[in-house]
């Protein structure tokens, strides 16, 4: 009778030992550590004017990435790569300036971004673009590290959507909050 008492106590242990949540913390990957989404800042945008795409980059608590200003030749910087469809003359991407913060693993402080960072891109409507719903694929690249890892890189594809008017009869400006006048 002690010993089929014992082997239940056993087994009710082992049980609640698999139910426990792991000690150690799940490692994410790096596509989850950052949520991209693109902004325009006019809408619809008209041929022969200029609008922006924001890039807005959500990134996890606990995380950071490298600024586009890499601290060091050695670390993956942050970038954003248009890949515009004909009708569209694209500009020079325009990056935040990140912060200099120190981890666990260096004594140099690292020129990172953390929380978010917007990227803006400049881009020009042609007057033979075609008209209507319209895409702009974007390619994202970046390395997120916490303080205890970094994470291989990775390329997140980001689509910036909007429609093209014939005209700015109609155009209005839209997400002000990312695309404030100096």
């Amino acid at each position: 009778m002690k010993l089929a008492a014992l082997i239940l106590v056993s087994a009710l242990i082992v049980l609640a030992l698999i139910a426990l949540p792991s000690a150690s913390p799940q490692i994410p990957s790096g596509r989850d550590v950052v949520s991209p989404a693109a902004y325009v800042s006019v809408e619809p945008v008209a041929r022969n004017a200029p609008f922006q795409i924001a890039v807005v980059l959500k990134i996890r608590n606990g995380f950071h990435i490298n600024a586009h200003q890499a601290s060091a030749d050695y670390l993956i910087p942050t970038t954003l790569r248009a890949e515009g469809p004909a009708g569209f003359q694209l500009g020079e991407v325009s990056y935040p300036k990140g912060e200099l913060h120190t981890f666990s693993f260096t004594k140099t402080p690292l020129n990172v971004y953390q929380e978010k960072a917007i990227l803006r891109l400049p881009v020009t409507v042609q007057p033979g673009a075609a008209l209507g719903s319209q895409h702009l694929p974007l390619k994202l690249r970046y390395q997120a590290c916490s303080q205890e890892v970094c994470l291989p890189p990775v390329t997140l594809d980001v689509d910036a959507a909007f429609t093209v008017a014939a005209n700015a009869a109609n155009s209005r400006p839209v997400h002000p909050e990312l695309f404030a006048k100096p």
